[in-house]
């Protein structure tokens, strides 16, 4: 059956000219090691809250700068999705489902709050499952993820000679994996550095463990500046720019949104994203002209990366 929202338009009234709950106070969001809270199904049955992390210990910026999370923990009483204290809905959304025997299924929550290690979507809340990836991942934000594959050795820096075989591995030309490792390494090495090195490294590496400081304007936000995965800015793409089902996107299309995410007097955020999409088009190269939904998903996790090497690999043989 379609997804339905449940509905907590009931207390609106009593929400009216209201200050902050004393009674159920916004708490820090979970960690790595805190327990979750629980709400109340419809069916009387008790679950967990949300079942990913939106901090690791591998990336310590992740837990000094804790995205905003809303207490969702029913009261007593009250169905899922009636919180007296619910001030933004958004933040603790819970999709459903109805199932046959009467009972409802999680299709997405809380889709506006940053993912540390798995790129959620409506299709595909628990991120990439395929071959077991999100979880032998989970060390890794979902940006460093996306990066992972042109650090071949795992060693937390990526050469430009690794970022070169990475694009040639992918089925790029010599000349353009050249000239697109030249544009990467020299303008995304330095805001990498380690902490303490101010003159440049004219080795132009980088450094996966601070690629969050990468992060350029006129961009989607799908990304937070902590290496975080926002579902809902993801799906906005498709809502706002795609037609027909949703499920894939045109070339015309994402030229619209790019122009629309320009921000003034912002040169290279202009050129960053027009190239980014550019990459992206030519790596998928879809020969019905529409790019899918879930293929751009699986970049921004850089699982496709691995895919498209290894079916490459396999056509060389």
């Amino acid at each position: 059956m379609a997804p339905t929202r449940t509905d907590s338009s009931s207390f609106d009234d009593e929400r009216k000219n209201s200050g902050p709950s004393s009674e159920m106070p916004f708490q820090k969001p979970p960690t790595t090691d805190e327990r979750f809270p629980i709400w109340h199904r419809p069916d009387g049955r008790e679950n967990s809250g949300p079942d990913f992390q939106m901090a690791i210990k591998e990336c310590p910026v992740t837990e000094q700068r804790l995205p905003f999370w809303q207490e969702t923990t029913s009261e007593v009483g009250l169905p899922i999705g009636r919180h007296r204290s619910e001030r933004l809905r958004q933040a603790g959304l819970c999709i459903t489902i109805l199932c046959g025997w009467g009972r409802f299924t999680d299709i997405m929550e809380w889709i506006g709050v940053a993912r540390a290690t798995i790129a959620a979507s409506y299709e595909s809340p628990q991120g990439t499952t395929k071959d077991n990836y999100a979880e032998r991942h989970k060390h890794l934000t979902v940006l460093q993820q996306h990066v992972a594959f042109f650090d071949a050795d795992s060693d937390g820096v990526i050469y430009p000679r690794d970022t070169y075989n990475g694009f040639r591995r992918l089925g790029w030309t010599p000349l353009l994996a050249v000239g697109t490792t030249l544009l990467i390494n020299t303008v995304f090495s330095y805001p990498t550095l380690p902490p303490g090195q101010w003159f440049p490294d004219f080795k132009f590496r980088i450094y996966t463990d601070r690629i969050h400081k990468d992060k350029h304007g006129n961009n989607s936000g799908i990304f937070d500046h902590e290496g975080r995965f926002i579902p809902q800015h993801f799906e906005e793409i498709f809502s706002k720019y795609a037609g027909r089902d949703k499920q894939d996107i045109t070339k015309g299309e994402i030229f619209e949104y790019v122009k629309s995410q320009k921000n003034v007097l912002d040169v290279v955020g202009w050129a960053a994203a027009f190239l980014e999409w550019s990459a992206t088009w030519h790596l998928l190269s879809p020969k019905d002209g529409k790019m899918k939904k879930d293929d751009i998903r699986r970049i921004y996790d850089g699982s496709l990366f691995y895919e498209i090497a290894a079916r490459n690999e396999k056509k060389s043989k």
